[in-house]
């Protein structure tokens, strides 16, 4: 995978990391007060595990993206475009 900079100030070229610092701190960050790195590395360690086996999420058919990855693997899906 190869690191790719966006130019600044133009969300709308990272839709999807977008969208996801959004639910993290919608879901997670602004529910928590983090006394230390190891608090918060627990916190965001179960939030990730909420987040990919756990939370539906409607752009995948409202499945996890556990379940979303599973099926890929065995065809029963398409891949999605990582840009529209």
């Amino acid at each position: 995978m190869e690191h790719e900079l966006i130019p600044y100030k133009t969300p709308n070229k990272n839709a999807y990391i977008e969208s996801f610092h959004s639910i993290l701190e919608e879901e997670c960050l602004s529910w928590h007060e983090f006394n230390s790195f190891r608090e918060a590395y627990e916190v965001l360690h179960k939030f990730m595990d909420y987040y990919n086996n756990v939370r539906i999420h409607s752009k995948i058919g409202y499945l996890t993206p556990a379940e979303y990855y599973d099926a890929f693997k065995r065809n029963s899906v398409k891949a999605l475009p990582i840009c529209a």
